[in-house]
């Protein structure tokens, strides 16, 4: 029999749908980390997959930022979703190009009828047609500007892409000068970029931009065959089919190549290194391949370089009936096929800087980012490492708030490392350790503490450094998840052995693990036998209540997620007993799941005339009661030896003991 095809004519068709499915083993949790890196986006949310992924967005590390890059690297030995957002202080600069083509600083451009004002000359640039008699000056002095800070690619499109080509748009009315008869271009860009100086950016904040150079080859044959990058186009740039084919006046030659270059070798390990191609790209501006796509050489780089920005564009080529900016040395505006780039032109950067070490400003920006759960999904909130205590609970403090309010994940963190590392004092470390948990976790099972530093091994920079437990304990946390499912606890040697560990900040003895777990902090021993492992599962809460423990806590977080979504099939219906039903059948079959994998020993599903009472309904809202028992784990283990006498029937004896 052949199969019915809905499509061959008008009919019903009965599909099944089953919506019993149970939750599954969670493979995506993800965690979030804020942190000072040397390269990439600043301020955005960056998933990152792994170790590798992390080195090629970020950079890897060097002395000023390897605690937060391996916080962050660890995270990722346990789990495949981590967060990343890069923090900078206002001290981080970009790097941008110190040479130029045709030097243009200090000249003066006149946006105007090219026939009035007299001949052009190497100090003045005309920009304008013969129907536009209007003439002002725009000094290059009057937007200069110092710090250049691109922080990521929507900063950029909504500060600096603008800017990319100086138009009459941007030109005040002649009263607004300096005194001296020079105007300025508007707030925008006088506080933009020198186009002087500043026509290319690198692409984010750092001194690794320090070691990019760009080099654009013109449609000059002899100069493409002495280029020393010549080997990575298949031939000289000419003029566009885009050009030919359209015949905008007699525009020629309108290709370039570009190429990115690691010329010290900061970025590859390897001077020299070609990073980027872009061959037969056209400095006109409409100019677009056969499949419509843009070619115009800023476009293209704007949207495609992983390394750099074309901010400020000196074009001879415009769009057709658009105002055509002529060469410095034109004396009219015949001579439109001529080229600013005569010669392969050597763009080096200077002037990135890195940013300094974060203070609580800079990370609280950060992870402001994740305080709306509708905007990123996350697990964890880990907590970054702070030296000094005040600035450790006011960060750890802020993370745990937004826990609390998303309602969706966990706080993560550890101690103030100047209370940790380098003391020798075991008794000093608890109280330091315990001082801090009474500020900031009393109150709360949306907070996770341990109580360590780990001590492990920078391959970047070959030495051995103390980084905090905490990403490291989200991980355990995530494994978890993977391997049995969240309302597992992560502790002890089945589930909490920490991986590449090469020693702990210190090891307290059972006296003061004890001091430590009364306190909910979870202290992190190294265990004859099994290895470093997380000796404990309490989360901030100190009240005797099933969410002091972290497998609790996390088992209804699951469920309140599960559980949300699917009673949002529910939105809009009938607050009536078929959709009261309704939303039973599909909640319960959830639990029994999670009942059958040890995470709750009972539960109830109560969405009745009981809870949805004539005073809710018209209140237009619907109410279910779901009551859960969670499974226990276990904290305390009691081993009775019972020595009785020969002749001494044991059931008479088990039981009395």
């Amino acid at each position: 029999m052949a199969l019915f095809s809905p499509s061959e004519s008008p009919a019903v068709v009965v599909k099944e749908i089953d919506l019993t499915g149970g939750v599954p083993n969670v493979q995506s949790t993800t965690g979030a980390i804020v942190g000072n890196y040397r390269w990439g986006p600043v301020e955005k949310r960056t998933l990152i997959a792994n170790e590798t992924e992390l080195v090629e967005t970020f950079a890897s590390p060097d002395s000023s930022n390897t605690v937060d890059f391996h916080s962050a690297s660890f995270y990722l030995r346990y789990s495949s979703n981590l967060q990343v957002v890069r923090a900078i202080t206002s001290t981080a600069e970009n790097a941008f190009s110190s040479t130029r083509a045709t030097a243009r600083t200090g000249q003066e451009i006149i946006l105007g009828d090219s026939n009035v004002g007299g001949t052009l000359t190497n100090s003045r640039t005309f920009i304008g047609d013969s129907a536009n008699t209007e003439r002002n000056v725009v000094a290059a002095a009057a937007h200069l500007a110092q710090n250049v800070v691109i922080k990521n690619e929507d900063h950029f499109d909504g500060q600096f892409a603008a800017l990319s080509d100086l138009t009459k748009d941007h030109i005040l009315s002649t009263t607004d000068s300096d005194g001296a008869g020079n105007n300025f271009v508007d707030s925008a860009a006088s506080n933009a970029l020198d186009p002087g100086n500043h026509t290319l950016i690198a692409r984010y904040p750092g001194d690794l931009g320090n070691s990019l150079q760009v080099d654009v080859c013109p449609a000059n044959t002899t100069a493409f065959d002495a280029w020393t990058y010549k080997s990575s186009f298949d031939a000289a740039p000419g003029t566009s089919t885009f050009l030919t084919n359209n015949g905008v006046g007699n525009q020629t030659n309108d290709e370039v190549h570009v190429v990115v270059v690691d010329k010290n070798g900061r970025i590859t390990g390897t001077k020299g290194t070609v990073l980027e191609t872009y061959p037969f790209m056209s400095m006109f501006k409409n100019a677009t391949n056969e499949q419509g796509s843009s070619i115009y050489a800023k476009d293209v780089i704007n949207e495609r370089s992983e390394y750099i920005y074309w901010v400020n564009w000196d074009s001879d080529y415009r769009a057709e009936g658009a105002n055509t900016i002529l060469s410095a040395d034109s004396s009219n505006d015949s001579n439109l096929s001529k080229s600013i780039f005569n010669a392969v032109a050597e763009f080096n950067f200077q002037g990135g800087v890195n940013s300094s070490a974060l203070g609580i400003s800079e990370y609280a920006t950060g992870y402001d980012l994740f305080e709306d759960k509708d905007q990123v999904e996350i697990d964890f909130l880990i907590s970054p490492s702070m030296a000094d205590r005040t600035s450790h609970d006011q960060v750890a403090s802020d993370l745990i708030s937004t826990a609390a309010q998303r309602k969706d994940c966990v706080a993560v963190f550890s101690p103030a490392r100047d209370d940790v590392v380098n003391l020798t004092n075991s008794s000093t470390i608890t109280n330091n350790i315990t001082a801090t948990s009474d500020v900031i976790t009393p109150y709360s099972s949306y907070a996770f503490m341990d109580g360590n530093f780990l001590k492990v091994y920078d391959k970047f920079n070959d030495q051995f450094i103390f980084i905090p437990a905490a990403s490291s304990t989200a991980g355990l946390m995530a494994a978890t998840d993977l391997n049995r499912a969240a309302w597992f606890s992560p502790a002890g040697s089945r589930r909490g052995q920490y991986l590449g560990i090469t020693s702990l900040a210190w090891t307290p003895t059972k006296g003061e693990r004890d001091s430590l777990y009364k306190k909910s902090v979870n202290p992190i021993a190294n265990i004859p036998g099994s290895g470093v492992i997380l000796f404990g599962d309490k989360t901030g809460l100190r009240r005797a209540s099933a969410f002091d423990r972290i497998n609790v806590r996390r088992l209804f977080l699951v469920l309140e997620r599960a559980i949300s979504r699917a009673a949002e099939q529910v939105l809009f219906e009938f607050n009536d007993e078929f959709t009261r039903a309704e939303f039973v059948n599909i909640i319960e079959p959830v639990l029994r799941e999670v009942k059958g994998r040890r995470g709750i020993t009972d539960f109830r599903v109560v969405a009745d005339a009981t809870n949805n009472t004539p005073e809710v309904i018209d209140r237009n809202e619907f109410r279910a009661d779901i009551f859960i028992k969670p499974a226990r784990s276990i904290n305390f283990v009691t081993l009775n030896f019972v020595a009785v006498r020969t002749g001494v029937d044991f059931e008479e004896v088990v039981g009395t003991v």
